[in-house]
């Protein structure tokens, strides 16, 4: 059941020089859809429309050509923006461009009081937001003491707090240390897993790719590749071509397949390229 449609999207940014008879499109006639509860990642160079399209899916941009549909929704509809920004949260790189209070769970409230729910159940979702994302005990804290990887996650629970089905996460770990980064991948796998948020999440980072449900590899404003992280990844050569990475462990059992070590599949983590090895050893 198709979450998110897009139905030959195109867009470009508004050119203030004259006579502008070329197009510069960002995206070009793109078709794809987001299933309700599965867990995406879209890949890509800087440049191949990622964070375009991830604006697209709450309405912060409207196609220039195509459609984009949200729940069923239409995003080009004025008087539908409102359900739609409900439907789907948009968490971005920098969390202090999100933190807007000068203690945690204030900040949290914020979206909730401003589509206008109760002050007794704000109280509700501001804890249980805290609480899916480990960030109770630091309720009363200021976000500014927090580290970055806390402070991400505050991000994400804000917007939590709304209840959105869906969250799309563009590029949430790009500032954050490698433990930083393992704080926000371990929760967004959860609310994923156990919440059944629908997650899109747009990443550098091959290893954070591999736990997805489904990899979308994008270049030029289209869709290069996709499938199972292990149907992208094990095409090496393509990702190459494309100047692209593929996972560490993956590249590592790729250069020792060609070199002649007979590795059947290509791994996608590190146990797996342990036993992988283990397997040529004997």
């Amino acid at each position: 059941m198709s979450f998110i449609s897009v139905e030959n999207l195109s867009f470009e940014y508004d050119d203030n020089t004259e006579d502008n008879l070329i197009k510069d499109y960002v995206i070009k006639n793109l078709q794809m859809n987001v299933k309700q509860g599965e867990f995406l990642c879209v890949l890509g160079h800087n440049g191949s429309g990622k964070s375009t399209l991830a604006k697209h899916f709450n309405a912060m941009l409207l196609p220039s050509g195509g459609k984009v549909y949200v729940d069923k929704m239409d995003t080009r509809d004025d008087s539908l923006c409102f359900d739609i920004r409900r439907t789907v949260g948009l968490v971005l790189q920098n969390p202090d461009n999100q933190l807007v209070a000068s203690v945690v769970e204030e900040d949290i409230a914020f979206g909730p009081e401003n589509i206008g729910i109760p002050p007794k159940e704000i109280r509700e979702r501001v804890d249980s937001a805290l609480k899916d994302v480990d960030m109770y005990e630091y309720r009363h804290h200021p976000p500014y003491k927090l580290s970055g990887g806390q402070k991400q996650r505050i991000a994400i629970a804000g917007i939590i707090a709304m209840e959105p089905k869906c969250i799309v996460l563009d590029e949430p770990t790009a500032m954050l240390d490698p433990r930083g980064r393992q704080e926000v991948m371990d929760t967004i796998i959860k609310l994923n897993r156990e919440r059944g948020i629908t997650i899109v999440l747009i990443t550098h980072y091959m290893e954070e790719a591999v736990k997805a449900d489904r990899v979308i590899v994008m270049n030029k404003g289209e869709i290069l590749t996709e499938g199972t992280p292990k149907e992208v990844f094990s095409n090496v050569e393509l990702m190459r071509s494309h100047s692209l990475d593929v996972p560490q462990a993956t590249e590592i059992c790729y250069l020792l397949k060609k070199a002649g070590a007979k590795i059947s599949d290509l791994p996608l983590d590190d146990e797996a390229c342990v036993q992988a090895l283990m397997e040529v050893l004997k």
